[in-house]
């Protein structure tokens, strides 16, 4: 249950609480400026290898020879089968080709598609899209901010520990000065009843 005052309020937070979320609010500073310094360097990163890929990345059109099946294994890992079919290209310079080319299911025999080639003429994965980017830059400033955060609070925790290990210290070695006193022994060596 919060404290309130006469008035029904809150009272505001005391110097005491503003100095310890201080350091906190500090780790979540660095941990988003971390995570977006991330986001520009991979966004720049995939932009650059997605230009340097585009390079070397051409459509050129494709007429199945064979009806659409799946293929036996997956793009990616963990993905369905993707639909396949026989294919004739021209690249470069109309150098007859062919191969298997990834087609919409039930794609007929004689479908006219548009495939990606690379330099020789085989069929390749196309330069990335915008979104793939984008959706890279986000996981990965995700990732680095997380780190940063989970890092600076394993650091404020280590501190604290280390401060609170010290404050105790301190308190106890006070107390052995005053405990004897305050409980009505009296110290060794004092010459009082304590040492007989």
């Amino acid at each position: 249950m919060s404290r309130q005052d006469a008035s029904g309020r809150r009272p505001a937070a005391s110097g005491t609480d503003r100095r310890a979320r201080a350091p906190l609010v500090l780790v979540l500073a660095i941990a988003v400026l971390c995570g977006a310094v991330a986001a520009g360097v991979l966004w720049n990163a995939g932009a650059r290898a997605d230009r340097e890929l585009a390079a070397h990345r051409h459509r050129v059109q494709a007429t199945t020879t064979g009806r659409a099946h799946d293929s036996p294994v997956a793009v990616r890992p963990g993905a369905k089968p993707q639909p396949v079919a026989p294919a004739v290209w021209a690249y470069p310079d109309n150098v007859r080709r062919s191969g298997t080319v990834q087609v919409p299911p039930r794609t007929p025999q004689g479908h006219t598609l548009i495939i990606w080639v690379d330099d020789h003429g085989s069929p390749a994965r196309p330069p990335g899209s915008t979104a793939d980017r984008a959706l890279t830059a986000i996981a990965g400033s995700t990732t680095v901010a997380s780190a940063a955060a989970a890092s600076g609070a394993g650091v404020l925790a280590l501190v604290r520990r280390r401060s609170e290990g010290r404050r105790l210290a301190a308190w106890e070695r006070e107390w052995e000065q005053v405990e004897p006193v305050w409980s009505g022994r009296l110290r060794r060596g004092t010459g009082g009843t304590g040492d007989e």
